[in-house]
């Protein structure tokens, strides 16, 4: 939008023409699909049986927000694959250690940390008390890394790692950079198994919350490739 934009200041019609054209094309589900795809590399739902056995059941924040209700503010998910991931995990037994890293960023106005809403609902739904863990608090993936690292104190941890799949790559390059090793658990996918229709030609906002989405890992992927380098 802003290329456009910049087309129409400087008249020429060239630039605002292309600027339309690609905002067409990354909002259809056509081009958005592939793009989010390559996002979560092509990754596959996996099946919990076939897992080997880890230090620990590692779920990672993102799942919770928080909206007015006529009792105050009140937790709502996002998306809760993570969350019932991780619970399916340590009822098969692949761990006795179920980790959720405490998320509470700077700006948020709700003190209680994702990972203490996490660990109340795991208990509710049976989850052993004594098998959980939370890390300290914690702002990006990084600092996740870092904090269950401390948690397990173990020279050279495996963990099973719940995230979205589109963050796998980010998260896993992380944490092995910290010393974690890491068996992939990705969930949340994004993309539908289905037939491609003329509906797929049209343009529409999920699919550019889609691309914008995979851009934004895409970006977030090569700063921390940038970090590790300086």
């Amino acid at each position: 939008m802003a290329f456009a934009l910049y087309g129409t200041y400087i008249k020429k019609r060239s630039t605002s023409y292309i600027a339309i054209a690609s905002l067409y094309l990354l909002s259809t589900p056509i081009v958005s699909d592939p793009i989010f795809r390559l996002a979560e590399n092509y990754a596959v739902k996996k099946t919990i049986a076939n897992l080997p056995q880890a230090d620990a059941i590692v779920v990672l924040s993102g799942m919770i927000s928080h909206t007015q209700s006529e009792n105050g503010i009140v937790e709502q998910w996002g998306n809760p694959d993570r969350f019932f991931g991780g619970i399916e995990l340590i009822k098969a037994k692949k761990s006795d250690q179920l980790i959720f890293t405490n998320a509470l960023m700077p700006w948020s106005t709700y003190t209680t940390t994702e990972g203490e809403v996490l660990k109340k609902m795991a208990i509710s739904l049976g989850v052993a008390e004594a098998s959980i863990r939370l890390t300290k608090e914690v702002r990006n993936t990084r600092d996740e890394a870092v904090e269950v690292k401390a948690v397990l104190k173990n020279e050279n941890p495996e963990v099973i790692l719940v995230t979205s799949a589109f963050h796998m790559t980010r998260a896993t390059t992380l944490f092995e950079r910290e010393g974690v090793r890491v068996i992939p658990y990705p969930v949340d996918f994004k993309v539908s198994v289905n037939a491609i229709t003329p509906m797929d030609f049209l343009p529409n906002v999920h699919a550019l919350m889609l691309t914008d989405t995979a851009i934004r890992e895409f970006i977030g992927r090569l700063y921390y490739k940038l970090f590790s380098l300086s």
